[in-house]
């Protein structure tokens, strides 16, 4: 089996759709009778390994990311690679192009729903550009042998889009990455805190979905003996004297170890489709305060965390000191249970597969019926 992944959601700093994608490689590579390919933008036609690169425009302000203008030369791509199954992990250019492909091929296109576009566009835009984007997703999403969703909460925003063909496919977390025992004291001995200090973060990219200024409001309220650090490019500088910023694309292992080295995880994020960093902190062993809100709320259980009412930084600085106050190190040992249970890449990509070899042959059945 051939399956080819094309997106223009891999740049060196983003976040959940790459790692989806990695870890799908990575795994699926491990199977002798299976062969992945990765067709994405770069600064010029180039091939590495299983990885294809298109030429396409650099976004300005784009986090690395370009943006393909034209689908011809995608779907071309795509039909020299010939997979017997395409999934498309973004709703622009690339996205028609597979659609495009996969019908020149007689394949399965797969659409994976990463980000709710018309709530993000909608905040920033309004109710009138929130209202134009559904019906170009419902559009788009309609022509999909199969939809994938993130979580439950965004299988539900397609349901009430009237979108039918949607599945639940969750993310995983690297278990060995992400674990306990990357904790290192000289972490906080850097930050210059004591033995009674108590060490949030947060790791992401500073986005308007993100809420960082929640983050520092909460921060601010908090006092000491709390401190937080905050990872990720476009940080704030202005903050807190009790928030120390790291302003750049922090790497994978850096990122593990700064998790596994702190006491909690502070998240006010109330767009999230899934909240991966979420569950990398709770695979590292650590809780989650975070919103009530987006997938939050199912893939943070009780006793992994608290969850408070959204946009409110006073809610979040009693549920911060309302963990502490109990046994925060003991939800941290559960959080990481829960992960263990749920979100290994493993049994995620073994369940994913199950789903492309099931729409392989419908594909087979329907083309033996009517070839």
């Amino acid at each position: 089996m051939h399956i080819a992944d094309v997106t223009m959601f891999h740049a060196p700093a983003s976040g959940g759709v790459r790692t989806y994608l990695q870890a799908k490689h990575r795994i699926f590579n491990r199977d002798a009778g299976l062969r992945t390919s990765l067709l994405v933008p770069g600064a010029e036609h180039d091939i590495l390994g299983d990885h294809h690169y298109l030429p396409a425009m650099k976004l300005p302000l784009g986090q690395s990311y370009r943006f393909p203008l034209r689908a011809r030369p995608w779907r071309d791509a795509l039909v020299d690679l010939a997979p017997d199954l395409i999934e498309a992990g973004d709703p622009y250019v690339t996205a028609w192009a597979a659609l495009n492909a996969g019908k020149h091929l007689g394949v399965p296109v797969v659409g994976f729903y990463h980000s709710d576009l018309p709530r993000l566009m909608g905040d920033r835009f309004g109710n009138t550009v929130r209202r134009r984007l559904e019906r170009y997703v419902v559009n788009l999403y309609s022509r999909f042998d199969s939809v994938l969703a993130p979580s439950q909460s965004m299988a539900d925003r397609l349901y009430s889009l009237g979108l039918k063909r949607v599945r639940v496919q969750p993310l995983g977390v690297d278990l060995d990455t992400f674990h306990p025992s990357k904790r290192h004291p000289e972490l906080r001995q850097r930050l210059g805190l004591d033995n009674h200090s108590r060490l949030l973060i947060f790791v992401g990219r500073y986005s308007r979905e993100k809420n960082i200024d929640v983050l520092l409001a909460t921060m601010e309220r908090l006092g000491s003996p709390y401190h937080m650090l905050l990872m990720g490019p476009g940080m704030p500088h202005k903050v807190p004297s009790n928030v120390t910023v790291v302003d750049r694309c922090v790497g994978t292992h850096e990122v593990a170890r700064a998790l596994a080295s702190s006491d909690a995880m502070l998240h006010a994020g109330t767009r999230e489709t899934f909240g991966l960093i979420a569950q990398e902190a709770m695979a590292s062993g650590i809780p989650v305060i975070g919103a009530r809100a987006g997938a939050l709320i199912e893939n943070i259980p009780l006793g992994a965390g608290i969850l408070c009412t959204p946009l409110a930084p006073q809610a979040m600085a009693d549920a911060t000191e309302a963990l502490f106050a109990n046994d925060a190190a003991a939800s941290g040992r559960y959080a990481r249970r829960y992960v263990e249970r749920y979100f290994d890449w493993d049994k995620v990509m073994g369940k994913l597969l199950n789903h492309y070899e099931e729409l392989i042959d419908i594909g087979h059945g329907a083309q033996r019926r009517y070839g």
